[in-house]
């Protein structure tokens, strides 16, 4: 077993339009990086939080990444101390799985510290424990923070993962305003009964998602990153945001829209240079309504969680 070691896991979008609680990817860039080391002591204590402006508990039981260690630790069966640092390098309440990173990280460290004796796959379990505790038992976020790629969750319980062919050359431009909006704001925003119609048409998009992953049709991904739901409920919680939607696609985006509950917005574009182009205009646009913003641009196929 190592003395010391560091993980680092990344940013993500999730839903990607219809796919609400369901799909995920990673994204490249600023993330969440946790350094997991031995001490004396029995169980697990967070000694440092950086990057969270004190926001941030410092009890494991209450903090996602202290969560995660804990379950980690608890599936090895070992009886061992264990010391975190945590770095945020994602904002909080950003759209971007914030709180699933921190998990994640946690989760690699402590089993790297251990000498890996969980596949990675076994870590998901310790970081949805920790994502229930503070946002929800959804793995969206978390699955490709910790694995990469765009992952489907066709079921939590029992859970049930699908990776997706991500079509080739494709980018994501993620533009953050400086605006925080609630994890729990946003969910209460959602409707209680959905209408026939748009629950149909909301299906429809998801599978034309799937299948255009699956056959590389960029076109058809572009038609499919829209719904009826879940979005429009979430528009009017973040300023600006359908003005933005619309720049990316008047720039040339293949499609856009909210990033996990937001206020983040994604656009997805068929090179690096148009991405850059379309990133900048959606800035553009939330600079129309007050808001500075920051954008990441990345490959579309981004890998997840790893030593650092």
């Amino acid at each position: 077993m190592e003395t010391v070691a560091s993980a680092f896991a990344p940013a993500t979008v999730a839903n990607l339009g219809p796919g609400f609680d369901v799909l995920g990817a990673a994204v490249e860039g600023p993330g969440d990086e946790v350094t997991a080391r031995r001490v004396e002591a029995s169980g697990v204590r967070i000694s440092e939080i950086t990057g969270d402006g004190g926001r941030l508990s410092s009890d494991p039981h209450q903090n996602t990444a202290g969560i995660a260690a804990l379950e980690t630790l608890a599936r090895t069966g070992m009886k061992v101390g264990i010391e975190l640092q945590i770095r945020k390098g994602l904002p909080i309440g950003s759209g971007l799985g914030s709180s699933a990173a921190s998990a994640a990280a946690a989760a690699m460290a402590v089993n790297l510290l251990l000498g890996s004796p969980l596949r990675k796959s076994e870590l998901i379990a310790p970081c949805l424990a920790a994502e229930a505790a503070v946002s929800g038992k959804h793995a969206d976020n978390l699955v490709p923070a910790l694995l990469g790629g765009w992952i489907l969750v066709r079921s939590v319980e029992p859970l049930d993962l699908v990776r997706l062919p991500v079509p080739s050359g494709l980018f994501f431009s993620v533009v953050t305003p400086d605006f925080e909006l609630e994890t729990r704001k946003a969910r209460a925003a959602l409707p209680y009964a959905i209408d026939r119609k748009d629950h149909v048409f909301d299906a429809g998009q998801l599978a034309g998602l799937i299948a255009a992953c699956f056959s590389d049709d960029v076109g058809l991904l572009g038609r499919s990153l829209v719904d009826r739901t879940v979005t429009p409920a979430r528009l009017s919680l973040i300023p600006g945001a359908a003005e933005v939607i619309a720049a990316a696609l008047s720039a040339g985006a293949v499609g856009s829209s909210i990033s996990g509950a937001g206020p983040s917005i994604f656009a997805l574009s068929i090179s690096r240079s148009v991405s850059q182009r379309v990133g900048e205009v959606m800035q553009a646009a939330f600079r129309g309504v007050g808001l500075d913003s920051t954008l990441r641009i990345s490959a579309a196929d981004a890998p997840g969680a790893r030593r650092s």
